[in-house]
């Protein structure tokens, strides 16, 4: 028996602790399956609490709220029943005082039968291709009077009156070019003459003869203007 007991017993000694084991493992298996088998086959054994829980279906998600309708903006008018869509609804303020009669709306004087618009189109209807439209041009109101060369104003002479040599000019034997400011107005006569330059022996008959000149009128889009210039008279006693 010592040597039984002993670590030399050359594999004598016997343990059932690896059957032990198996046994308990397939013990524990078997009450396991049984656990989860019984519930699946017999429903019954569960506990009522339980298996209410079980059958018992959550309640379905709620139902989107639908966005509010718009109502179009309809023009509203008191005192007479109102359409929105198919539905008759009242006004939603009722006036004191009746609405006033002003009478049957007349239509647009291009648009009455027979007579024509202010493009010109008969009938009233309107063109839309504006072949018929005159566009009128306005022109700008001259005041000022305009500077005109010289040279331009001498094509516009169509009356001259030959100066007078003064006989003191002729007795000093003085020559020269007198030279002229003037104003020719809208009907073309000589305004404002004055003298700007040149003998001042020969001045005053430049000037009294230039005063009886006539012009024709200076247009200007059409219009005829003022116009400011100069004259140039010259004297010469030839040889």
């Amino acid at each position: 028996m010592f040597e039984d007991s002993t670590f030399e017993s050359n594999g004598r000694i016997r343990t059932r602790s690896r059957g032990w084991m198996a046994a308990t493992f397939i013990l524990n298996g078997a009450i396991l399956v049984a656990l989860v088998l019984i519930p699946l086959v017999y429903p019954e054994a569960l506990p009522r609490q339980a298996l209410a829980f079980l059958l018992t279906t959550p309640p379905p998600p709620p139902a989107p709220v639908p966005p509010p309708l718009q109502q179009p903006n309809t023009p509203r008018f008191h005192g007479a029943p109102e359409f929105d869509g198919a539905t008759l609804t009242a006004p939603r303020l009722i006036p004191k005082f009746p609405p006033k009669d002003f009478g049957p709306e007349q239509a647009p004087i291009g648009m009455l039968p027979g007579s024509g618009d202010e493009s010109g189109v008969p009938g009233g209807m309107p063109d839309v291709f504006n072949t018929h439209r005159s566009v009128a041009v306005a022109h700008p109101d001259v005041k000022a009077p305009m500077r005109v060369p010289s040279s331009v104003v001498e094509g516009m002479l169509i009356h001259k009156v030959v100066p007078t040599y003064p006989p003191i000019g002729i007795a000093v034997h003085q020559q020269g070019t007198v030279v002229l400011a003037a104003t020719i107005s809208k009907a073309g006569t000589i305004e404002n003459l004055r003298a700007v330059s040149g003998p001042a022996i020969l001045q005053q008959a430049a000037i009294d003869a230039v005063k009886r000149w006539a012009y024709r009128p200076y247009l200007l889009n059409g219009q005829p203007v003022e116009v400011e210039t100069t004259i140039n008279v010259i004297f010469s006693l030839g040889s």
